[in-house]
């Protein structure tokens, strides 16, 4: 029996305008031309179709499989009939196709770490990653959290695991079978600790065999049936504060295949991401094995925390697109008092503030996904870049996600409102990323402590530059540039301007992208962009001043083609 309602085709002269059943990738008008700047050509003309058929699947299929899931949560299952501990989690089939398509199908999690996925012979670069994602997160949001941690937890296990371990381990975390697939999560979080990670609690003993025994509560563990997580934990009689604090890999089941000694204690109610488990853990003498350094536990897990939230900021960006394809859509097609609301004067002035910052979002994930395919090739300056130029976008793109995601829902009315649409499962899972993998205080000051820690304001500042050639196409970038970095140095002394620091740096490094990007492309219409991030976002403005705020005619014309 197919899970799913009759899929019907746009009803583009509808009173009620309904975009189900189009292909998000064709509906995004800079999305392939900003392909062939970040990807090489020969693996973008081998996406090419992949991308096609995963934008109308995300349109389509995908986007009423999310509704489902989002409707029918995850249920915890502690007993079996006859009594016996069961620990399991019922997932509706809606969810399990997901997993199918996402996992198996596209191999989102698996492409970055080994060849053979969707035909290409070798790993393929972040961009490629995240551009499918990117698609597939504009219809379902809640399974792209295990997908990350998946991947993520690869790249952390891989990096820092001894051979042994990554040797028994990593195969199932990097398949697309879903029988021998292995998903990851990350057990962080404790009631007493939160975000302040040297109060970990939770008790890590050495056993005879060279495992460690592991006791405790764990509070907000998402994906919390995973196959196995990466786990803080505090080393018995270790040093206090985070010196203490060691990286540990928690298997689902010990290598004899028994159940591991942990519990899943109930699940959360949440306002997002509805359709993927999140639970707390107690664990009681889990067996989990040592990753890495024992005293260098919490910069370890920080390479998955990273990775994670760059995944965050993608996610951001995508919920952002798929907010404005539906506002545009509604735009262009809705008629009241005679004419299409895309004609009406405040309307173009409010879709003009969706699109600004969901095209700077998208610019900075694949400026990000290029830091990073540039330090894992080990080039100079790369991990410093990586390393500020991630809590930019996510302390930002997730935090105008909120935004974006209310004021689009607001174009289609009343009906927005409505869980028929997909417009309120977009604004209750936007209020995710500006909290998970650390709060907006928290990322806001991991920015300075990159600049700090890794000289990451001058490294900043020579990329913008490198961005920006001569500065002829956007003159105020690197004036602007050198004052927001002038601000973030004050807030190493005043705490209190991170948050504003963090979103000038980020502004002004955007334009800039999107400045470059515009060059590369010939494109006049995203080098105004550009000059609108700088004119809205940066630089000073006289809040009374009678001035003309729509998108030029050529951006509105590209926004609105769907």
């Amino acid at each position: 029996m197919d899970i799913l309602p009759s899929l019907h085709a746009p009803t583009g002269a509808a009173a009620v305008p309904d975009s189900q059943g189009l292909n998000l990738y064709r509906a995004d008008p800079w999305l392939a031309p900003l392909l062939g700047l970040y990807l090489p050509a020969d693996l973008l003309a081998h996406l090419a179709p992949h991308l096609d058929r995963m934008g109308a699947l995300a349109g389509g299929r995908l986007d009423a499989l999310a509704g489902i899931a989002d409707r029918n949560g995850p249920v915890l299952v502690h007993r079996n009939r006859r009594g016996e501990d069961a620990q399991a989690i019922d997932y509706h089939p809606a969810y399990r196709e997901l997993e199918r398509v996402a996992f198996a199908e596209f191999g989102l999690a698996a492409m970055s770490h080994r060849g053979g996925v969707l035909g290409w012979p070798r790993p393929m670069p972040p961009a490629a990653k995240y551009a499918l994602s990117y698609l597939f997160v504009q219809a379902e949001f809640g399974l792209c959290c295990p997908l990350s941690m998946t991947d993520a937890l690869a790249r952390t296990l891989r990096r820092f695991g001894d051979p042994e371990l990554v040797a028994r381990y990593l195969p199932g975390l990097i398949e697309t079978d879903l029988d021998a697939l292995r998903q990851g999560a990350m057990f962080m979080t404790e009631q007493g600790a939160g975000s302040d990670i040297s109060a970990t609690a939770v008790l890590a003993e050495p056993r005879e065999d060279g495992s460690w025994a592991l006791s405790g509560d764990k509070w907000f563990c998402s994906n919390a049936d995973a196959g196995m997580a990466l786990v803080l934990a505090r080393r018995a009689g270790g040093p206090a504060g985070l010196r203490g604090v060691s990286l540990f890999l928690l298997p689902r089941e010990r290598p004899d295949g028994t159940p591991n000694a942990y519990r899943i204690v109930r699940l959360k109610e949440k306002l997002g991401t509805r359709s993927m488990a999140s639970g707390e853990i107690r664990l009681e003498g889990a067996m989990a094995f040592l990753v890495g350094e024992p005293e260098a536990g919490f910069k370890q897990m920080a390479d998955m925390v990273n990775a994670s939230r760059l995944s965050n900021g993608m996610r951001a960006a995508g919920l952002m697109r798929r907010a404005v394809t539906e506002a545009m859509y509604v735009a262009r097609r809705r008629v009241a008092f005679g004419r299409t609301l895309v004609e009406m004067p405040l309307m173009r002035r409010q879709l003009g503030k969706l699109v600004l910052p969901m095209e700077q979002a998208r610019s900075m994930v694949f400026q990000v996904a290029e830091a990073l395919r540039r330090s894992d090739a080990g080039e100079a300056g790369a991990y410093a870049l990586l390393r500020i130029l991630t809590p930019l976008l996510k302390f930002r793109a997730c935090r105008d996600a909120r935004r974006v995601t209310g004021d689009a829902m607001e174009v289609r009315g009343g009906c927005g409102y409505i869980e028929e649409w997909a417009d309120p499962r977009l604004v209750r899972d936007s209020h995710l990323g500006s909290i998970w993998e650390g709060t907006s205080n928290i990322v806001a000051l991991d920015v300075l402590r990159a600049a700090q820690r890794e000289g990451s304001l001058p490294v900043l500042r020579a990329h913008v530059h490198g961005l920006l050639g001569n500065g002829a196409a956007l003159p105020e970038a690197l004036p602007a540039f050198d004052r927001a970095a002038a601000l973030a140095l004050r807030a190493q002394e005043n705490p209190a301007l991170a948050r504003q620091a963090a979103s000038a740096l980020y502004h002004v490094t955007s334009a800039a992208a999107m400045a470059w990007e515009g060059e590369r492309l010939g494109d006049a219409d995203r080098r105004a962009l550009a000059r609108l991030v700088l004119r809205h976002r940066v630089l000073p403005r006289d809040p009374l001043a009678d001035t003309d705020e729509d998108l030029p005619a050529g951006i509105l014309a590209k926004a609105l083609a769907a």
